[in-house]
């Protein structure tokens, strides 16, 4: 049988227990604090949450009733978003300037970056800079549609801020460069789509020490068609690889580390010929088979860049193929690859004192890569241990 909302004060209450208030029986047209105009509609009893509910939930669900998850999450958009905004309204209500400056100091979100400011936009320079100019920079939005992370990419909800009216809060400018790709691809099919930008990114799992929840990302994608002979995914990593070690180049990182993943066949000949191509004195070619991260959210091939600091090849920067324009587009033959530089990462070295194409001090000896075998005992991960997600620049 289905589970409804028997009257509107059946919602009120709900809301009052959402909001820890204590729930009257007044009628919710005379309730001081809610007015929520609209039909109620029926969706199916859940007496208990479902296999993918947190403990968290769980624990909350048990104490404002069964089903209630359901009736909340089959509300239509604009309901869902009125309801919340409600919630929203009276907890704000409850704070207070002492609350507020409280909260400014312990959570995580909100604090400032830990980079100087100068640093930060040294780098962006450096790496904007050196990018060709078949390049649209584009700037952001700070928010992408609901599920943008999740129905793309392998990205766990949880690891998303997400807002209350359909949106989320940006945790990686690469998805929102796909969107903006693939809407310019529909548009004019025969033209390759190459963007970039920079923007601050928030993710929301619980970070270990010295990882940050917000920081900075220069993103690339390059969109187009599958030209046969995996001619596009040749051009597009060298393309990108190439401009991406210019940058690390120009700040004084040189030279910069390529470990190459392949994923599949497909991989293994695009890592071949693009090995050839790119290596030289700015890029020093590895492959890396022994990596772990990424596997289920690239395709074919994937690849770290790394530079030397501190004594080792520390990772910096992370790219590969996805199959997100393929999926945007409904068409196989779409090809997308995006990569990613971690701007406080970079900025947290000391070599970047370099901008608007002034030449940064080289590191001294103590920046030179101490040799050691195998990619993973010269690499510092800066992401975490879900092999779901990729991102570089988390890391300080």
């Amino acid at each position: 049988m289905p589970l409804t909302f028997q009257s509107l004060g059946d919602l009120r209450r709900v809301i009052c227990r959402l909001c820890g208030q204590q729930a009257t029986g007044r009628s919710i047209y005379r309730c001081p604090q809610l007015a929520l105009p609209g039909r109620i509609g029926a969706v199916e009893d859940d007496t208990g949450p479902d296999a993918g509910t947190s403990a968290a939930a769980a624990r909350v669900l048990a104490t404002v009733g069964p089903g209630v998850l359901d009736r909340l999450a089959e509300l239509s958009g604009s309901d869902f978003t009125s309801l919340m905004l409600e919630v929203a309204r009276r907890r704000a209500a409850r704070e207070t300037p002492a609350t507020v400056v409280r909260r400014y100091r312990n959570d995580r979100f909100v604090r400032p970056a830990q980079a100087p400011w100068q640093s930060l936009r040294r780098a962006e320079d450096v790496l904007t800079g050196n990018l060709p100019a078949s390049y649209e920079l584009l700037t952001l939005a700070p928010l992408v549609p609901l599920g943008t992370h999740s129905a793309l990419a392998t990205v766990s909800q949880d690891k998303v801020v997400t807002a209350m009216r359909a949106c989320e809060v940006a945790a990686d400018p690469t998805n929102a460069l796909a969107l903006e790709a693939a809407v310019r691809r529909l548009a004019r099919p025969r033209d390759i789509v190459r963007l970039g930008a920079v923007q601050r990114v928030v993710r929301a799992q619980q970070t270990a020490p010295g990882y940050l929840p917000h920081f900075g990302l220069l993103g690339l994608a390059t969109a187009g068609r599958d030209r046969g002979g995996r001619e596009f995914e040749r051009a597009a990593v060298a393309e990108h690889v190439r401009a991406l070690a210019a940058g690390l180049a120009a700040a004084g990182f040189a030279p910069v580390q390529l470990a190459l993943t392949p994923l599949s066949e497909a991989g293994e000949s695009v890592a071949a010929a693009v090995a050839g191509e790119l290596t030289g004195p700015v890029i020093d070619v590895i492959t890396d088979r022994q990596r772990q991260s990424g596997r289920g959210y690239y395709r074919d091939l994937c690849y770290k860049l790394n530079v030397s600091a501190a004594g080792q090849w520390q990772e910096v920067g992370d790219g590969g193929f996805t199959d997100w324009a393929a999926r945007l587009t409904a068409s196989s033959k779409e090809r997308l690859l995006i990569s990613g530089v971690g701007i406080d990462r970079l900025a947290a070295f000391r070599s970047v004192t370099a901008i608007a194409g002034v030449v940064a001090t080289q590191p001294d000896e103590r920046d030179q890569p101490q040799n050691q075998p195998g990619a993973d005992r010269v690499r510092q991960r800066m992401y975490d241990d879900d092999e779901q997600d990729r991102g570089p620049g988390q890391q300080q």
